[in-house]
């Protein structure tokens, strides 16, 4: 539902603007409007005006923005972890604040840069640490000698070894060796041991046999093999000593200085949001006054807060809403619990206007019941409803995931009630093997009687959402449109009786009186909507055969669901049948949920919404203690800066000045 919303103004003396807007902001129910249309009439409204910024204030935002950056920049430094809250108040410390952070910040991004470029060394040694590893166990396996020549190489298999082995022939005098040893990839690393002399030649078939030798840094090739690995491993130690160095002064850093500077950047994020919010504020020659929406539940409490703060000094009086208020109220959505994950599918549409009506009940109400009557197996719907209830007690920290499985856990209800009211369960393995017996419809077999029913359906649906859109209309006050809206329904029962009797369901003899009916209520028809009434009402009719789309998805899904008990009998093997039937199951359960939801929402979102449903609301955006300002990437130059050269003489004496 539309949360009903008051129109307030706070009026107070103008030296307690500071102190009201924070008393506001932890309360965080006001929507501040920052123009006065609707509250100050054409008499006063030269005596009310903007509240201007002065240079005080202007100095005072530049160098809260400016300490806000640098505090940005300094935890973007920082390691993630829990800050502990601070036992200091940050206004009485915030010079000494301002005089530290330079420097610590200096020293944190010196760290910074330090543990990237370690990270940097670390990665680009990551190629060679599975390697050096490994060709370690083979160097103790053998005897150094400075008369030998060593070789690493990398081998897929040990059927790549089994080639290099039957190529080298000098395997066979002893002048070299081969030793392998797996990798935990699967790979093998080699080394090969072998006399100068021959070396070379190892290197030229190597490269033949699309072999090549393990290549190391440019910079170390003057190295011996032996040396090579000897320095890199000491590297890589190196520098992951180095780095857990940098991360523990980081950590402790965090500890000891993380909750003080945490304290300040709430307090400066306060302070400039007070600021933001007073450049909405206006202000007469005494008083300033804050206008604004709050919900007509939480105006007392607000109210309260500011009698007992200011002891009367800052009232806040509620305003009645005019009419040419109504497109300017901020629409905040608030539904049950059950309601609450059909909001998603709300949030596809942009917000309702404040007059019109919140579409979340409605899609909570009726989206099972149309995705139940298209699905409308209960073998399905019991498995659905199995995996929503295991999966939500396994996706509890993923909201959005959360919702779906809950929508999901309810749709399987109703595919489940219309399963058996149809006599399904896995298509006719209900019927042949169960004994089974559709309770309402056989869906199946009588598909003109099902094409009737999912048409009624419509028509159900559609007429509500004309009768709710006359209702809208009503309270609008726009009586042509209300009245388009009943001729529309009265026109659509009129063409359904009158389809009903050349049907021969009733009798004959109402078919004049309903024509002549038809025709005495067109005038009525071009008064209320124009020339173009006549197509907003085939438009209507259209989207009641829309819902036929219930019907034709709803057969398709039992079928092919016949299908797959089918062809799980003709294989003639339990095993492979149930294999065979249950693949095919699956996919008609994929099929079945996705179908039933798209169709289900495109049913509400085009053939019923756009009956009564007004989109185009203003967001409700209350001044909150938790807004937070975007942060701004890693070691920017304040933005600040280009305006505080301007102002370097004062600048000087800022943080004594103005805090």
């Amino acid at each position: 539902m539309i949360v009903k919303m008051s129109k307030v103004e706070i009026v107070g003396p103008r030296h307690l603007l500071g102190e009201a807007l924070s008393l506001v902001r932890r309360k965080g129910d006001l929507h501040i409007e920052p123009s006065t249309v609707g509250f100050v009439d054409d008499m006063h409204k030269r005596e009310v005006h903007s509240l201007l910024p002065d240079e005080k204030a202007l100095f005072e935002k530049i160098f809260l923005e400016e300490l806000e950056s640098k505090l940005h920049n300094l935890f973007a430094c920082l390691p993630t972890e829990t800050i502990r809250d601070s036992f200091l108040t940050p206004r009485p410390i915030i010079e000494t604040v301002s005089k530290t952070l330079d420097k610590h910040l200096a020293m944190c991004r010196e760290f910074y840069e330090k543990r990237i470029t370690l990270q940097h060394d670390l990665t680009k040694l990551d190629e060679y640490k599975s390697f050096l590893a490994t060709v370690s166990t083979l160097l103790d396996k053998i005897q150094l000698t400075p008369d030998l020549d060593y070789i690493g190489i990398t081998l897929k298999d040990e059927k790549a070894a089994d080639i290099l082995k039957e190529s080298l022939t000098c395997l066979k005098d002893s002048s070299c060796e081969l030793l392998t040893v797996p990798t935990r990839d699967g790979a093998l690393v080699g080394l090969i041991a072998a006399t100068k002399n021959i070396s070379e030649d190892i290197r030229l078939l190597l490269n033949q046999k699309q072999m090549p030798e393990f290549s190391f840094p440019e910079a170390l090739q003057n190295m011996s093999f032996v040396r090579k690995v000897e320095y890199l491993q000491k590297k890589i130690q190196e520098n992951e000593k180095n780095l857990q160095a940098v991360d523990l002064r980081l950590a402790e850093f965090t500890h000891r200085w993380g909750p003080m500077y945490k304290a300040a950047l709430e307090w400066v994020r306060e302070q400039l949001s007070i600021i933001q919010a007073s450049a909405f504020s206006f202000e007469t020659a005494m008083c300033f006054f804050i206008y604004g929406w709050v919900p007509a539940e939480k105006v007392v409490s607000l109210s309260a807060s500011l009698q007992k703060d200011f002891g009367g000094s800052v009232v806040l009086e509620e305003i009645d809403i005019r009419t040419e208020d109504l497109e300017r109220v901020p629409v905040v959505l608030q539904n049950p619990q059950y309601f609450k994950p059909f909001e998603n599918f709300t949030r596809l549409l942009p917000l309702p206007s404040y007059t019109s009506f919140d579409p979340t009940p409605f899609i909570g109400l009726f989206f099972p019941l149309l995705f139940g009557l298209i699905l409308g197996d209960a073998g399905y719907g019991i498995i659905l409803f199995v995996l929503s209830f295991l999966l939500i007690r396994i996706a509890r920290r993923h909201r959005l995931f959360l919702d779906g499985l809950r929508i999901l856990k309810v749709c399987s209800l109703y595919a489940i009630i219309f399963g058996f009211l149809y006599g399904e369960f896995f298509g006719d393995f209900g019927h042949r093997v169960l004994g089974l017996k559709p309770l309402f419809i056989d869906r199946q077999k009588n598909i003109i009687p099902m094409l009737y029913f999912a048409m009624a359906v419509g028509l159900a649906h559609v007429t509500l959402g004309l009768t709710m859109g006359f209702v809208s209309a009503i309270r609008r006050h726009t009586k042509k449109e209300a009245l388009l809206k009943l001729i529309n329904i009265v026109f659509i029962f009129l063409i359904v009786a009158l389809i009903i009797t050349f049907i021969g369901f009733f009798p004959e003899l109402l078919t004049r009186p309903l024509i002549i009916t038809i025709i005495v209520l067109c005038p009525l028809l071009f008064f209320s909507g124009g020339l173009l009434a006549p197509l907003e009402l085939l438009k209507n009719i259209g989207n009641i055969i829309s819902y036929a789309r219930i019907m034709a998805i709803g057969l398709t899904s039992v079928l092919l669901a016949n299908v797959a008990n089918q062809l799980s009998g003709l294989t003639g093997d339990i095993i492979l049948g149930l294999i065979v039937g249950g693949i095919i199951h699956l996919i008609g359960i994929i099929i079945g949920v996705f179908s039933s939801s798209i169709h289900s929402l495109r049913l509400h979102y085009v053939e019923f919404f756009d009956k009564f449903i007004e989109l185009g609301g203003r967001k409700y955006s209350p001044l909150r203690a938790n807004q937070k300002r975007r942060l701004k990437k890693i070691f920017p130059a304040p933005a600040a800066n280009s305006i505080k050269k301007l102002y370097e003489n004062p600048r000087s004496v800022m943080p004594k000045k103005y805090i």
